[in-house]
């Protein structure tokens, strides 16, 4: 049976808790709508571990800083909808005006996860993600809730907003999804030309190189940075690597237990990013 399609706040909490009280386990999936295969995993995980999923598809003005960037951000409700089938129970797709009746307020302090990398790049952004997902969270009370390693410094505040407004929510990680290129899925993707998409292609594939190189952190980091250079079509915003916990720019691999490498890179306007585990 497909979704049932709920548009008010009203209408949400009355299902989710309608379904806690029924003793049902509650999945929920934040999206921003542009459904690719990626969003479609996380949604059949959900499926896999809970009796009941709940996606949201709501394009978030408060989390983007570039107004041209979410006046861009494509938007196609109906197609998410046949895509998403059965898969969840409940599609939350509210207008902005249900959501923010009036400018939102809250502001959190996520700590040194949320200073770096994205949040340096896009000042405000993950305050933005914690208001919808805090609200989302307050109005769904999910016991699961499932987000792609793509946006892995997100999950990490997504983690010190549990943390910090005390949810019972478990975060679940999933792997990133790739095109069969390595081009990390992405609903910016389709912004890209033919010959863009494929070129972008060659950021996983740098990675991977860098990831086989016998070489110290400064090696690698000079590496990731020069190959990148070399893309007439690439413009580097950062590329940095970092404790796989803290996110912190580390410069040895003593100074981490686990490690990763974060890339964004601009090809044209669209700005993708991606990232990589070194051990």
């Amino acid at each position: 049976m497909a979704a049932t399609i709920i548009t008010t706040i009203r209408e949400l909490t009355i299902a989710a808790q309608e379904m806690r009280a029924a003793g049902k386990t509650i999945g929920l999936v934040p999206t921003m709508g542009a459904l690719h295969e990626g969003h479609l995993s996380l949604i059949r995980r959900a499926k896999a571990e809970n009796d009941v999923v709940f996606v949201s598809i709501f394009v978030n003005p408060v989390q983007f800083n570039n107004q041209e960037d979410l006046i861009k951000y494509p938007r196609t409700l109906n197609n998410d909808v046949q895509l998403i089938g059965d898969y969840a129970d409940y599609i939350f797709a509210p207008a902005v005006e249900e959501v923010f009746p009036t400018p939102p307020n809250e502001q959190f302090n996520f700590g040194s996860v949320a200073n770096v990398m994205e949040g340096a790049a896009r000042p405000g952004h993950f305050n933005g993600v914690g208001v919808i997902v805090g609200r989302l969270f307050h109005w769904v009370n999910p016991h699961k809730s499932y987000f792609g390693e793509k946006d892995y410094q997100q999950i990490a505040v997504i983690r010190e907003l549990v943390r910090i407004c005390q949810f019972t929510t478990e975060i679940i990680p999933c792997p990133i999804v790739r095109e069969p290129n390595g081009l990390a899925m992405s609903s910016r993707n389709r912004r890209l030309s033919p010959d863009e998409f494929e070129t972008a292609a060659q950021i996983h594939q740098i990675l991977l190189k860098s990831a086989q190189l016998e070489a110290n952190v400064p090696t690698i980091k000079a590496f990731v940075e020069e190959e990148i250079t070399k893309e007439p079509a690439f413009t580097l915003d950062y590329f940095e690597i970092t404790d796989d916990t803290t996110l912190q720019t580390i410069h040895s691999f003593s100074e981490a237990k686990g490690v990763m490498g974060f890339i964004t890179v601009y090809i044209g306007a669209v700005r993708l990013i991606d990232n990589i585990r070194y051990r």
